[in-house]
């Protein structure tokens, strides 16, 4: 189904089932222990061996030998893979660094080796016997060190550094201005679920029972980098335990589970140590970002300057903080750069909202500091910037005084100033205190924050099959995966509504590479795309099953179990008396991207109160508001939100991956000194969707939330901290050591 028109009215408009929140259909599984994760496919791999990988001990330089004749003789060992033993690999991709390394190094922990032996314990004691000697090079670790070597860098399909106006003029001649630098730190995914895979050979054809996000891609380079047919490589996974974009790509436990399983002759199941997830894939970089805004004295900007810069391998791509930039407030003058550093840390890549989230940790910063200096509230000072249209056009105006008017884009939906009012109203942000260190609560300094939220919505093809059972029953299949997110839900209501089924109808089968290609999870693309896609599948189904029953099928309803037109009504299990009909078919997007910007917008507010004495910091309350499209389910959109806003405590109070500069690694490896939120850090929070939908999205007017909920969190808290002390912390994240000997004094 191409999509080239804004939707109009169509079946789930009805909002009988999508729209309601539903509880997940996967709910009783994952509460019972009985959704199956990759290391845990013992019903299809009973006999499997264990895997364990030996990582890297340098960042940077060469492998001089291995010698594995103690690692060999250890009990129960069936295998072990080297560079040497492996035969050709390639390199994925989508991959930045090789998966196996050797000769050559090119960061801390990437695997060296992989021990397979028949338990566990078996392979990670022979793991320790392995004796590999290197030759260490002179690496770089240090961002701030690197800053002036850093080069231009695009971000994904951003056409790269942008200049509108004449931001310098227009910045020197500002009556009130701003000139701040903000830094975020290196951050992990951290997800509760390790990197995990079982493989398993049968001839020549490979499965792999795998925690991965993006099945289609994970086939592509897998098969790439074993040098294999990409038809030989099958990839299962129905259940992922947490991703945030870590799992978006092949990484070593496929490969290595792969090749383990190919030497031993027997299945493999490997999972990463955890310090292997923090230093062997993906990390979020991290940013320096230099925020220069001019206004007027009536609270208008004039001029807008966001540079930002980040580190990564040799080949790999920047952090894209200054994206939001482009987009999210009114001003005639503007420029953006991006600068990336050559780093030998483990790759960079995307977590979370990748841009907008580190980006708006320095933005909402700033527009607060600018509004102070304007002696307005924060929250007219980003109303009085709104726009309608994007005001930043990119390379098309790179030059001084060119025109924008005519190529300025409007924003398909954009209710920021909506959610900043409901959201201030509801907050009580008429009763914060704007002089800060001025509100007490016994032992407490107590202060309000506000940020706006941002993410683009991306649009991405997507297709499933469905099949009309003889049984009544209707089951779904695509590629689609879920990551924790509710995909099996929302898949189904989606597909319940358009053949006018109840839920408990509907069987939604997902993370099977055999089955047709998706969206997959991850940008926030994954519930609109995935979803349209059943939508048109679901269409192509209806069109048959009406020519079958003898219905117009433009006049056809399908509802309560029925294929109804005027008077007549007939049951839709008429319609497979004589077999199973299936349909399969997707979305695919014309070019609406480029007649309306589409975005979705939110607002947080938080309350934190400060020890007086101690400088410690505790969210107190949280408020999110979001204008994203229709809510396909409230329930579970709330709970992406409430874990966005979580994990953007996190970004703001406690997480840092801590570089080595000397040795070139992640000192806190593990979950006891990568510290993230527990219950105890995070107060009751609300939120509240607006009432949108979004005609040139996709035909089910949804955009996406997951990643919206985090965008602007850790600056509202950051503000909030400001508001509650007077000390201003721009670099993160917000740790009473940057507080305590800046404290008003205690009296």
């Amino acid at each position: 189904m191409k999509f080239d028109a804004p939707a109009t009215t169509n079946p789930i408009d009805r909002l009988t089932i999508v729209g309601q929140p539903v509880d997940r259909i996967d709910g009783p599984l994952k509460t019972t222990g009985t959704a199956r994760y990759a290391y845990e496919r013992h019903d299809i791999a009973p006999n499997a061996a264990y895997g364990y990988i030996v990582g890297a001990a340098i960042a940077k330089g060469r492998i001089t030998s291995i010698d594995l004749a103690a690692a060999k003789a250890a009990p129960g060992v069936l295998a072990i893979v080297t560079a040497d033993s492996a035969g050709k690999l390639d390199k994925g991709s989508k991959n930045t660094a090789k998966l196996l390394a050797g000769p050559e190094v090119q960061h801390y922990h990437q695997a060296v080796a992989v021990v397979v032996a028949e338990t566990f314990e078996q392979a990670r004691a022979a793991a320790q016997l392995v004796h590999v000697s290197y030759q260490s090079e002179r690496g770089t670790f240090d961002l701030a060190a690197e800053r002036d070597t850093a080069k231009p860098a695009k971000v994904m399909s951003d056409p790269g550094d942008s200049s509108v106006g004449d931001f310098a003029a227009a910045f020197a001649a500002a009556p009130v201005k701003i000139d701040e630098t903000y830094s975020t730190p290196d951050e992990s995914h951290a997800m509760m679920e390790p990197h995990a895979s079982t493989a398993m050979w049968e001839g020549d054809k490979l499965t792999v029972w795998t925690s991965n996000q993006m099945i289609a891609w994970g086939v592509q380079d897998l098969a790439k980098t074993l040098g294999i047919p990409k038809e030989n490589v099958r990839l299962v996974s129905p259940y992922i335990g947490g991703g945030f974009g870590g799992k978006l790509f092949l990484r070593a436990d496929a490969v290595l589970a792969a090749l383990g399983a190919r030497a031993a002759g027997r299945p493999v199941k490997l999972t990463l140590q955890r310090a292997l997830v923090f230093n062997n894939t993906t990390h979020r970089p991290a940013t320096i970002q230099r925020l220069r805004i001019g206004a007027d004295r009536d609270g208008k900007i004039t001029a807008i300057g966001h540079e930002s810069w980040s580190g990564d391998l040799p080949d790999g791509k920047p952090e894209g903080a200054i994206s939001q930039t482009r987009l999210l407030y009114a001003g005639p003058n503007r420029m953006t750069a991006t600068r990336l550093a050559v780093l030998d840390l483990p790759e960079g890549n995307s977590m979370r909202a990748p841009g907008e989230a580190p980006g708006m940790m320095a933005l909402e910063i700033a527009i607060d500091e600018i509004a102070e200096k304007l002696k307005l509230d924060p929250v007219e000072f980003r109303i009085r910037n709104d726009t309608q249209v994007v005001p930043d056009v990119g390379e098309a105006s790179s030059k001084p005084g060119n025109s924008t008017a005519t190529k300025q884009l409007p924003f398909s939906q954009r209710q920021l100033i909506e959610c900043m009012r409901i959201g201030a109203d509801k907050f009580g942000w008429d009763k914060r205190n704007p002089q800060p260190a001025s509100v007490r609560d016994g032992r407490w300094l107590v202060g309000m924050g506000v940020a706006a939220a941002f993410r683009n919505n991306m649009l991405t093809k997507s297709a499933a099959r469905v099949r009309l059972e003889q049984d009544g029953t209707l089951v779904v299949e695509t590629d689609m995966t879920d990551i924790g997110t509710g995909s099996y839900t929302i898949i189904g209501q989606t597909a319940a509504e358009m053949m006018g089924l109840p839920l408990q109808k509907i069987s939604v089968r997902l993370g099977d590479s055999r089955f047709p290609v998706s969206a997959g999870s991850g940008g926030q693309w994954g519930g609109n795309n995935s979803t349209a896609g059943v939508y048109a599948a679901c269409v192509k189904l209806r069109e048959a099953v009406a020519r079958k029953l003898g219905f117009n099928s433009a006049e056809a309803e399908f509802e309560g179990g029925e294929v109804r037109a005027g008077n007549r009504r007939v049951p839709l299990a008429d319609a497979v008396r004589d077999g199973q009909i299936e349909a399969e078919d997707g979305i695919e997007y014309g070019d609406l991207q480029k007649k309306a910007q589409q975005s979705t917008f939110g607002a947080h507010f938080v309350e934190v109160g400060v020890d007086a004495a101690t400088a410690e910091i505790r969210v107190r309350r949280m408020l999110a508001v979001c204008a994203a499209g229709r809510i396909l389910n409230p329930k579970t959109a709330r709970s992406q939100v409430i874990g966005a806003m979580t994990m953007g405590v996190g970004a703001a109070l406690m997480e840092e991956l801590v570089v080595d500069k000397k040795v070139g690694f992640f000192v806190n490896h593990d979950l006891a000194g990568y510290e993230v939120p527990v219950h105890a850090d995070i107060p009751h929070q609300d939120m509240i969707f607006l009432d949108e939908t979004d005609p040139m999205s996709s035909p089910m007017k949804a955009k996406g939330v997951a990643e919206l909920g985090i965008c602007g969190v850790a600056a509202a808290i950051a503000n909030a901290v400001y508001n509650a002390t007077g000390v201003r912390v721009r670099d993160y994240p917000v740790t009473l050591d940057k507080l305590i000997d800046k404290m008003p004094p205690i009296g």
